[in-house]
């Protein structure tokens, strides 16, 4: 997924030598923005995940092309970096020699190219996948998201954070359980299971694609800025679409594209403006998710993401009419505790730094 691409996080000691651009909002602005940037996130995940799903049930069948989508359109980012350049770099970061062109280049192409192989994982997971089911199973991204954090990005381990690990995790498992009563006709019990598996493994991917960009703005670009983000968000876009290009062209999936869109449910006009529609919700939601990172931090982008998940379980019942058993119902309420649960430690965290830092509109950012 695409929206899945965050970036940095100060920490409280960083904060105190440079206070980011949101703390000279006033208080109305700066919940303007928030409650802004949460609606891109919110209305494009949720709007991208059922057009995938959407694409598959009218006759799509091309994981390559679904891979593509989450990305290419990333060209659309330019539009912020253009209207919005970062022109002075932090304080704190100032007389930090620049890093080389080619060090940063290595870092965007290896992020590129697990952030494709991330993708192609979702998008097998939505194929084999009902969307709640896989909407659940993607939760368990902010699990993971703890473990990387405490030996990747130094973040530690309290109770909340270790109730949302637990709670996510048997979230996951008893919808792995459930796998007799997901399992239809058009999918097997094995393309059931490593759907599951895939979609598992995709979560926890991220989260690592999240702690090593966190890693990388520490330690490599040393610049936390508005455009620093747009361009992590962009050129690993531009490697992971480069990276889907090739995997369409060397599976042969691109020869049967154009019977794909002939024989589409909808109509080939229909197939077109589904995936770039699809295309566009991506970058949509990658918007918010940078307009957080850079007002709020990179927890709050993620705690974010993660509730659309538990929302678009809703709509697949509406427009897809997935079944919502009971066990299903459990597992949706157990990770909305375990959401809880973390964005309540978020609150402590943020709560804690501002009497820290003694600014009443002040917002610090931190790990995720």
């Amino acid at each position: 997924m695409e929206l899945h691409m965050t970036g940095p996080s100060k920490s409280a000691t960083e904060a105190d030598r440079a206070p980011p651009p949101s703390s000279r909002l006033r208080s109305w602005q700066w919940w303007l923005i928030v409650a802004l940037n949460i609606f891109f996130l919110l209305a494009g995940q949720t709007a991208a995940t059922l057009l995938g799903r959407f694409y598959y049930d009218q006759g799509g069948n091309s994981k390559w092309m679904a891979t593509l989508v989450q990305t290419a359109g990333f060209p659309i980012l330019y539009l912020p970096l253009l209207l919005f350049p970062s022109t002075h770099p932090p304080p704190a970061t100032a007389i930090i020699p620049h890093p080389s062109h080619a060090n940063i280049a290595v870092v965007y192409v290896i992020l590129g190219l697990i952030i494709a192989a991330d993708n192609l994982m979702y998008s097998y997971g939505l194929l084999y996948l009902p969307v709640s089911t896989y909407s659940l199973v993607c939760a368990t991204q902010l699990a993971f998201n703890a473990v990387f954090s405490y030996y990747l990005n130094s973040q530690k381990f309290t109770a909340f954070i270790m109730n949302s690990v637990v709670l996510l995790t048997f979230s996951a498992a008893l919808l792995g359980f459930n796998e007799n009563s997901e399992s239809s006709a058009d999918v097997s019990k094995g393309k059931y299971a490593i759907g599951f598996i895939l979609t598992l493994g995709a979560s926890a991917t991220y989260s690592l694609i999240l702690s090593l960009m966190q890693l990388t703005f520490q330690k490599v670009i040393r610049n936390e800025t508005f455009s620093a983000v747009l361009e992590m968000q962009i050129y690993t876009a531009f490697v992971a679409s480069c990276a889907a290009v090739v995997g369409l062209l060397a599976s042969g999936e691109w020869k049967d594209l154009k019977s794909e869109m002939e024989a589409y449910g909808k109509g080939t006009v229909s197939y077109v403006m589904t995936l770039v529609w699809t295309g566009l919700s991506w970058q949509v939601a990658s918007v918010g998710v940078v307009g957080l990172i850079f007002v709020v931090s990179s927890l709050f982008s993620n705690v974010i993401s993660t509730l659309a998940l538990p929302v678009v379980p809703v709509f697949a019942v509406i427009f897809f009419h997935d079944k919502m058993n009971g066990v299903k119902i459990v597992a949706m309420l157990i990770a909305i505790w375990g959401f809880a649960s973390y964005l309540y430690q978020h609150y402590l965290d943020d709560s804690k730094a501002k009497k820290t830092v003694g600014h009443p509109e002040y917002v610090p950012a931190h790990g995720s």
